[in-house]
C-alpha cells in the first residue's frame, strides 16, 4: 500500500513540477508600457550642410541648427523580443545656406544661394522594436537579469510641416512668412504643370537603432537614433529650378505685396550682391536637387514604464506542498 501511495505522490510531484517549473514562476511582466522621449533633432535636405558637394545624411548636417524633439509613446509587448509602439512627437527643423563653412569648393554655390527656412514638426508613427538578444542569446526571454538590450526600429508614420522664411520689408524689418502659399518654384502654376502643390501633411518611414537598459523590472532607459525617410523634397521649400519674376506678377498681380514676397523668397542671391541676381541663379537655373527627398532625424533618450504589478505564483517556485512518505527498501 505504501508503495502505491509513494508512486502516486511521485506522479503528482512530476505533474506539479511541470506546471510550476522555474520558468513558470518568474515574474509575469505587464505587457503594456508608457513613456517619454526627448533629444536633439536635425534636418537633412537641400539647405545648409558641409563643404563639398551636397550629399546625404551627415554631409547634410548643420550642427549649429540642432533643435530638440519631445514626445510620448505607448507600447504593447507580446514577447520580450518584439515590442509594438505608438509615438507622438513635436519638434522643429531648420536650415540655412549662410552657415555653410566655405572652403572654395562646390559648397560655395549653396552658400551664395543664401536660402534659409524653419518649420515646426508634428508627427505620429507606429513602429516595431526588435530585440535580437532576447530571442537569440538570453536563456529565458522573461529573465531581466540581461539588463542591456540593443534593438532595431522600423515603422510607418505621418508628419506635418510648414516651411517659413524671413521676409525683409522695405524699412529693414523682418517677418517670418509661410512659403507654401508663395509658390516659390511655380508649384500649382499653369505654366509649370509638372510642379504640383505639395501637401503639408505627408507619410514618413521611421527607422533606426537603440540600446535599452533596465533600471529594474518595470523601468527602462533607452538611447536611440531614428531617421525619418520622407516622400517630399519640400520640407525646406527648395527642390528644383528658379522661375521668372514675371511668373509671380502674373499669378499674384503686378506690384502686390504677395508678389514681392514671392520674388524675394524665391531668389535670395540679390541680397548678397547689391540687389543684382548673380550669374547662374536666373530663370531655369538649379535651385535644389529633386533627386533626393528631405529627411530629418532625432537622437533621443527614452524612458519606458511598464504598467501594472508583477505577479508571482504563491508557491514562489516551490512546486506542490504535497509530501510523499519516505519509501524504505
Amino acid at each position: 500500500m505504501k508503495a502505491k501511495i509513494y508512486l502516486f505522490c511521485r506522479i503528482l510531484f512530476i505533474f506539479n513540477a511541470i506546471l510550476f517549473s522555474p520558468k513558470g514562476t518568474r515574474a509575469q511582466q505587464s505587457k503594456f508600457e508608457l513613456g517619454f522621449t526627448y533629444g536633439p533633432s536635425n534636418f537633412l535636405g537641400d539647405l545648409g550642410g558641409n563643404a563639398g558637394k551636397g550629399a546625404g545624411f551627415l554631409k547634410d548636417l548643420t550642427p549649429s541648427l540642432t533643435h530638440f524633439m519631445t514626445g510620448f509613446h505607448a507600447g504593447y509587448r507580446p514577447h520580450e523580443y518584439i515590442h509594438f509602439r505608438f509615438s507622438a512627437n513635436v519638434g522643429k527643423v531648420e536650415g540655412a545656406d549662410s552657415l555653410i563653412k566655405g572652403v572654395g569648393g562646390y559648397e560655395e554655390a549653396r552658400k551664395t544661394r543664401d536660402q534659409h527656412f524653419r518649420s515646426n514638426i508634428r508627427e505620429a508613427f507606429f513602429a516595431a522594436e526588435i530585440y535580437p538578444t532576447a530571442f537569440l542569446w538570453e536563456d529565458d526571454p522573461e529573465d531581466l537579469t540581461h539588463k542591456i538590450r540593443p534593438y532595431a526600429v522600423l515603422g510607418v508614420g505621418v508628419f506635418h510641416f510648414n516651411p517659413q522664411a524671413q521676409y525683409v520689408h522695405p524699412d529693414g524689418s523682418r517677418t517670418w512668412v509661410d512659403l507654401k502659399p508663395l509658390r516659390t518654384e511655380g508649384q500649382g502654376m499653369s505654366q509649370y504643370p509638372d510642379r504640383k502643390e505639395y501637401k503639408l501633411t505627408q507619410l514618413n518611414i521611421p527607422y533606426g537603432v537603440g540600446i535599452q537598459y533596465f533600471l529594474n523590472d518595470n523601468i527602462a532607459l533607452s538611447f536611440e537614433i531614428i531617421n525619418r525617410k520622407t516622400f517630399t523634397d519640400y520640407i525646406d521649400d527648395v527642390s528644383t529650378r528658379y522661375i521668372s519674376n514675371d511668373d509671380f506678377y502674373a499669378y499674384f498681380g503686378e506690384g502686390t505685396e504677395q508678389a514681392k514676397m514671392a520674388i524675394q523668397m524665391a531668389n535670395k542671391t540679390a541680397f548678397a550682391n547689391g540687389g543684382i541676381y548673380r550669374t547662374g541663379y536666373g530663370i531655369g537655373s538649379k535651385r535644389g536637387t529633386p533627386a533626393n527627398n528631405d529627411a530629418y532625424f532625432a537622437s533621443a533618450m527614452k524612458i519606458s514604464i511598464r504598467l501594472g504589478r508583477n505577479e508571482q505564483y504563491q508557491n514562489h517556485g516551490r512546486g506542490s506542498d504535497v509530501k510523499c512518505p519516505i519509501q524504505k527498501f
